[in-house]
């Protein structure tokens, strides 16, 4: 599994990831009914935590820094 998320993107899953999150609990927009599509918020917390996202993978892209070796 090669790296293929760079720091800025993995600041940005992380956002995005609890932001659903909290809208999954219940902080953000209560009671609406489809809460349960913010548990979603893991797959990007997961994501920026391995720095590998599959979906990039199959698309090609590498948003993490070329490797100097």
């Amino acid at each position: 599994m090669v790296k293929n998320v760079g720091s800025i993107d993995k600041i940005l899953r992380i956002v995005v990831g609890l932001v659903l999150l909290a809208y999954a609990l219940g902080f953000i927009a209560p009671d609406t009914g489809y809460n349960v599509w913010g548990f979603i918020g893991i797959v990007p917390i997961v994501t920026a935590l391995l720095g590998w996202c599959p979906a990039y993978t199959l698309i090609g892209v590498k948003t993490c820094p070329a490797d100097k070796d």
